[in-house]
């Protein structure tokens, strides 16, 4: 890795060279150089002061000067010294980051394949990204050119786009009724079983390979892939499962049997059809679908927009020149049609491969899944004998019978997978780019031939200075990933959280780190957020007060110095934090433990708070979401509604809206509550009733004026001790949180019926059974004879009852009559009265849970 010059802000347009500096430079330079650097970076102190500097003579100009002792900066590392750490998948270490000319940051992000909706994973990504853009323009200051592409044609789209097409003709068509569907699912069906079971056994015999020749690295490869395949094989059980279950339905629905069997008949459907897909107006509505919703689904998350957008279909022609451009160097050849680039040449050069993936030592070969990851679902299986090297990798694809395909000098085709990134980019960005990004599961292959691809084509060996990849996302202990079905959408990930929270939860996480997706990382997440809620509503009710008509200054003491040093660390912290590596899990914790040392400052015996201090920190605190993409608007601080001290609120979001307009929701809600208030009191007095109904119907008007009437105003009461306290907040989020609440109360609720019924039907049966007279107790077919009291004392086969078995029997009479008598003292003598009351006491129970469950 060649680094760009060493200034911590702001670098050149040119390489450092490896020679020392010239012994020539004068003087001057040095000290201008010096000056520049001490402008320009973020220095933090040592805590020490430097021997003090001599006073000015009187022959300098202007007056004399006493002298000076200037604090000793802290240079023991990187940071200390204002420097940004980024973590470069080139090296595999945090480099110290300097753009290539002045302050600008040319950045390009690997985009989505639109053939699908996006899912979590996907927000993972672009979320962390967003953070981080935001954090070097909105933090840092930089000057960033942001360009994402979308890939828009590609093997992913060309069989998503061709199944859809095919299974919408199959719904479509009349002549295939509720029997031939059923049995085309089952034909698909055993033909995708029988795909997975020879996947599965290639699978293992290449994994018992890698045992035998004690090779970890094939070995866990095939772990994975094991892991993988198992998970898709449960899968396929689920479908066979919904697929039988339809076929067998009375109500033989064609559209259930249809959708049960939708992933094995769209297989088949393109296996036996798919060459018949010609028309490109197919592909092309297919991914400006899913491209469309992946940039609706990116601002419903608050990512905000790239700087550029680019497509590879809008690329052909560039894409063609370049390709054309490495055959003319020598650096790929034509076969069949398609076109390769070779690594043999490309490495006789003096380019090096695999530079974020590295093959080891002993510089072992691509194995079969990445080359397979490589090449794309649709390549054929006699395609690798078309190449030079099997680590040769397609710039160009010779489209095949239902494939898009383009005019080139090599015939129709269309471009490989890692061939858009290195034309786009280069186009928008240059043949030097500073920072090239994208999730984990990209650096190989596409990463690793994107910068071959590029080296070769541009004539330069480090076409990006700084390569960074964001680590997985796991749900229950696999990636999350569209082959597996275990993936959540965004959609329905903002079906159950609101955006704010998928962003504290990615914000608490290393950026460059696996993560797992679960309940509980959610609700750190929510946690997090009501911490940061409450927290500003303290410092809005407290900043009601007219600080200046009570005594200012620090009046609690050490607490109050407390206090500051906890604000400054925090401040300190977080830049800190954000300098290594964007660290914004730490910088969160740096907020959070300003904001603990806040409350506990609050909770304070005889509080007498410094509201102007609690101010700074909250707007601080806000300051930083604002930059972290977590709270938008203008507030001094708060989420907005009026949460924060700024004059902001709703008023103020309604565009002009009159003071009268504005105050009269409350107006109203006030008169409403007025009135309701005195009718109580009226009523009381009118009916001489005693006072104490009429101050419960007060207090339920009270409660309701605050659970029901003001949240969706936005404004929050709380009772205190001391009073009650109101803010404003996002009614929104209110009502969201009031509905959560309720769905909480609602399923204790239904836990506690659930158990009164089943103790309800249990005693039912207890009751059931004594109501049945001793005397009767045992005249069943299991006897002949019986005394007179109902004793049996021939069986039914004619033999006289044993001692033993009378003794049984006796002990069972005996309980029998005392369940009997205690049930007709308990029900007056009359058990089916009784008996018809607890029916219709499980009847209720019955109806209020189902009345809670829907």
């Amino acid at each position: 890795l060649r680094p760009s010059t060493p200034c911590p802000l702001s670098g050149t347009a040119t390489k450092r060279k490896e020679q020392p500096p010239s012994p020539r430079e004068n003087q001057s330079s040095k000290r201008r150089r010096r000056r520049s650097l001490r402008r320009t970076m973020s220095l933090s102190g040592a805590g020490s002061l430097g021997p003090p500097r001599p006073s000015s003579s009187a022959s300098d100009d202007g007056p004399v000067r006493h002298p000076w002792r200037p604090p000793v900066p802290d240079t023991s590392d990187p940071i200390a010294q204002g420097q940004l750490l980024l973590k470069n998948t080139l090296t595999g270490k945090k480099d110290v980051f300097v753009p290539a000319k002045d302050r600008h940051v040319r950045w390009y992000i690997c985009g989505p394949t639109v053939y699908d909706s996006a899912h979590v994973g996907h927000a993972r990504t672009y979320l962390s990204f967003d953070i981080m853009r935001r954090v070097f323009t909105d933090y840092f200051r930089y000057n960033v050119l942001y360009q994402i592409n979308t890939t828009d044609i590609d093997d992913k789209i060309i069989l998503r786009a061709r199944q859809d097409y095919l299974v919408k003709e199959l719904d479509e068509d009349a002549s295939v009724d509720f029997d031939a569907l059923a049995k085309l699912a089952g034909e698909a069906l055993e033909e995708a079983r029988a795909k997975a079971g020879e996947k599965t056994a290639k699978i293992e015999r290449d994994l018992a390979g890698a045992i035998e020749r004690k090779d970890s690295r094939a070995r866990t490869e095939q772990e994975g892939l094991l892991d993988a395949q198992r998970v898709k094989t449960k899968n396929l059980e689920n479908d066979a499962a919904n697929i039988e279950a339809a076929a067998a339905d009375a109500s033989r629905d064609r559209s259930a049997l249809l959708s049960a069997a939708r992933s094995v008949a769209a297989e088949k459907l393109d296996r036996e059809r798919g060459h018949t897909v010609t028309d490109k107006a197919i592909f092309d509505a297919h991914s400006r679908k899913y491209e469309r919703e992946f940039m609706e689904d990116m601002d419903l998350l608050g990512i905000r927009p790239p700087d550029v957008l680019t497509r590879v279909t809008e690329y052909i022609p560039q894409i063609v020149d370049f390709v054309r451009k490495l055959v003319d160097d020598g650096h790929a050849y034509e076969s069949n049609g398609s076109v390769y680039q070779s690594i043999d040449e490309f490495k006789r050069k003096g380019g090096c491969y695999r530079k974020l993936s590295p093959a080891g030592a002993d510089d072992v070969d691509t194995s079969e899944a990445d080359m397979a990851e490589g090449e794309g679902a649709l390549a054929a299986k006699g395609e690798a004998g078309e190449k030079r090297n099997p680590n040769d990798f397609a710039l160009w694809k010779a489209s095949k019978s239902g494939e898009p395909a383009w005019d080139s000098p090599w015939g129709p085709g269309r471009p490989g997978w890692h061939i858009e990134c290195s034309v786009v980019a280069g186009d928008v960005l240059g043949t030097n780019l500073d920072i090239h990004s994208g999730g984990e599961d990209l650096k190989f292959p596409h990463h690793d031939n994107e910068l071959a691809q590029s080296e070769a084509r541009f004539g330069c060996d480090q076409w990006v200075n700084y390569f960074t990849h964001t680590g997985h996302l796991h749900i229950e202990g696999l990636k999350m990933s569209k082959s597996l079905k275990n993936f959540i959408t965004i959609r329905q990930a903002l079906e159950n959280n609101t955006a704010r929270q998928l962003r504290i939860m990615f914000l608490m996480q290393a950026w460059d780190q696996p993560m797992n997706y679960s309940d509980q990382t959610v609700d750190d997440a929510r946690t997090k957020e009501k911490t940061f809620r409450s927290f500003f509503r303290e410092v809005e009710a407290l900043c009601r007060n007219d600080y200046l008509a009570e005594e200012v200054g620090w009046r609690m003491g050490e607490a109050d110095h407390k206090l500051g040093d906890a604000y400054l660390a925090a401040r300190q912290s977080v830049h800190e934090k954000l300098l290594d590596n964007f660290d914004t899990k730490g910088a969160m914790g740096a907020l959070m433990d300003v904001i603990g040392e806040a409350n506990v400052y609050l909770r304070m015996k005889d509080c007498k708070p410094t509201s102007l201090l609690m101010r700074s920190i909250a707007i601080y605190v806000t300051q930083i979401l604002r930059v972290f993409g977590v709270i938008d608007g203008e507030d001094d601080f708060g989420f907005g509604s009026g949460g924060g001290g700024g004059g902001g609120g709703a008023g103020a979001e309604g565009g002009g809206e009159s003071a009268e307009a504005a105050a009269e929701p409350y107006i109203d809600t006030l008169v409403t509550f007025r009135e309701k208030v005195r009718n109580a009191a009226l009523d009381a007095a009118k009916k001489a009733t005693d006072p104490a109904d009429a101050i419960q119907a007060i207090l339920a008007s009270c409660d309701a004026l605050r659970d029901e009437v003001l949240p969706p105003l936005g404004v929050r009461l709380e009772d205190r001790p001391a009073g009650t306290q109101w803010n404003r907040e996002d009614p929104e989020a209110m009502m969201r949180e009031i509905a959560e609440k309720k769905a909480r109360e609602a399923e204790l609720r239904i836990s506690k019926l659930e158990k009164q019924l089943a103790a309800k039907r249990k005693e039912m049966d207890k009751v059931k059974d004594s109501m049945t007279k001793p005397e009767e107790f045992f005249k069943t077919e299991e006897y002949k004879e019986w005394d007179d009291k109902g004793m049996p004392t021939v069986a039914a086969n004619g033999e006289a009852l044993s001692k033993g078995q009378t003794k049984k029997i006796k002990k069972m009479m005996d309980k029998q009559t005392k369940a009997h008598n205690d049930l007709m003292k308990k029900s007056d003598g009359k058990p089916e009265e009784y008996m018809e009351g607890m029916k219709e006491a499980v009847e209720g129970i019955e109806a209020q849970l189902a009345k809670l469950s829907v």
